[in-house]
């Protein structure tokens, strides 16, 4: 059941939960009982305890596609709340009002976090979409232009980015950042003296900390930050709008402590520090606990997204594939077109569940498959033209769903043998996140045709590696 916040009209969707004091009224937060969770920063014990009056807090917010979300936990990875809120939808002529959708969650979000763990919290941080683009004022930080989504492509820029950038680079992609900014400077920009490129989750942390141009080495990959030099590359300052980049720190980064008004508002810690953020497939991807190169995040969720840790960094634009710098080490990453979208297409979840229960996930399929929901393939395989490949289909329905999946696990192995063959570490275990990761056949299928352990990820959610991010900001606070 869903209640309504009164602030604001919008439910507040969780699952385990209670009635808690938010603010002015009542919302619905899941508020946990403590519970351990292995982590990098280290373990904690299985204590059920009221929060100590010394106990630090650390507060990470996810900004998803559709919704957002907090997770609060203490430095040993433990979870004290959680909540999550849907945007509210402002129609603009005929897109929606997003900058004032996030804005309004935000601060919902913040209303939302329970009175008794506020003053607790030390640390703040936000992931948000990647290449999700907003133009403002330098003085103001009002948006100057509609924001670019983080799947909107601008073809028209594509052109100009290929005979400015090195071949194959991340940004010749008509989605990325630097395309995004192009075509705005191009079409409505040029003229505009004071403008400055923000990505999403910048913006909403400078509503907390109000120090305007600060971007982190995650989100600015796609704009053309090189993070292995920690810097913008010659091809880009040189260009007339490079005066419109944001300065860029490592994620995690205290930028200042949260704004007086704020502070005042739903009373946190006058010291309560904000930190840089990420993007939230990183973010995901620190919450799944895979600190050492060779481990590995596979996301089986409409589509199938691989995410390796190496050693070695890797870009080839042909296939999708970019790497993205976690510390002294690189997270990279592909995507294929297939997974649960074409699974949804022949099988509801009901017969999913049921036609898994019979299949046997030792025995080899036979039939060959490519599952696609429409035509077009970019990793492993770069087709854009690839038809999906389903037939012949089995008379026993248990049988066909066999070969679908283990097609998909065939497609994942290939993925990971082509990181390989760009020169990225040997994968050695894999954790699963998404909506896949529930399918016990499946994961045993994929265990045997890769041929490595298999797990699902303790945590998934980016909100939590949100709140690592806040926890890294807290350990190296010197504001």
């Amino acid at each position: 059941m869903a209640v309504t916040h009164p602030a604001t009209a919008s439910p507040i969707l969780v699952s385990w939960t209670s009635f808690q004091k938010c603010g002015n009224g009542l919302c619905k937060v899941r508020k946990s009982k403590p519970r351990a969770l292995s982590m990098s920063l280290g373990n904690s014990n299985n204590i059920n305890k009221k929060v100590e009056t010394s106990e630090r807090l650390y507060l990470g917010l996810d900004f998803g596609t559709s919704g957002a979300r907090f997770a609060i936990i203490d430095k040993g990875g433990t979870i004290h709340a959680e909540a999550k809120r849907p945007y509210p939808l402002y129609s603009s002529g005929e897109s929606y009002d997003w900058v004032r959708s996030w804005k309004e969650t935000l601060f919902s979000l913040l209303e939302d976090v329970p009175l008794d763990l506020r003053k607790h919290i030390v640390s703040i941080s936000i992931d948000g979409t990647s290449a999700t683009t907003i133009i403002v004022d330098s003085d103001t930080g009002e948006p100057l232009w509609r924001p670019f989504l983080y799947n909107e492509s601008c073809p028209d820029a594509l052109p100009i980015v290929k005979s400015i950038a090195p071949p194959n680079h991340t940004v010749c992609s008509g989605t990325s950042t630097l395309c995004k900014l192009i075509s705005w400077w191009s079409n409505v920009g040029s003229d505009k003296k004071s403008a400055l490129l923000l990505h999403q989750a910048d913006w909403l942390l400078w509503l907390l900390h109000g120090k305007l141009g600060v971007s982190d080495y995650n989100n600015a990959l796609k704009v053309g930050y090189d993070p292995e030099v920690d810097s913008y590359p010659s091809w880009l300052v040189s260009q007339p709008y490079s005066h419109l980049l944001p300065s860029v720190v490592a994620p995690g980064t205290p930028i200042a402590c949260l704004k007086e008004e704020v502070t005042n508002k739903f009373g946190f810690q006058k010291d309560c520090v904000v930190c840089s953020g990420t993007t939230d497939s990183i973010a995901a991807f620190l919450a799944a606990r895979a600190t050492q190169p060779g481990k590995a995040v596979t996301s089986l969720g409409s589509t199938l997204a691989i995410k390796l840790l190496s050693n070695t960094r890797i870009e080839d634009s042909r296939f999708g594939v970019y790497s993205h710098r976690l510390d002294d080490k690189w997270l990279v990453g592909g995507a294929s077109n297939t997974g649960g979208a074409a699974l949804r297409q022949l099988f509801t979840d009901d017969q999913l569940d049921k036609l898994s229960e019979q299949i046997n996930p030792s025995q080899t399929s036979l039939l060959d498959y490519y599952p696609l929901p429409k035509a077009g393939e970019r990793f492993p395989v770069a087709d854009p033209n690839l038809a999906p490949r389903l037939l012949p289909r089995p008379e026993n329905d248990a049988d066909y769903l066999h070969g679908i999946l283990e097609s998909i696990a065939r497609i994942e192995a290939k993925g990971y043998g082509l990181l390989k063959e760009l020169g990225a570490t040997q994968v050695d275990e894999i954790f699963t996140a998404g909506g896949g990761a529930k399918n016990d056949k499946w994961t045993k299928i994929r265990e045997r045709v890769l041929g490595l352990p298999v797990s699902r990820a303790n945590q998934t959610e980016a909100a939590y590696g949100a709140a690592l991010l806040a926890i890294r900001g807290d350990q190296q606070n010197i504001l």
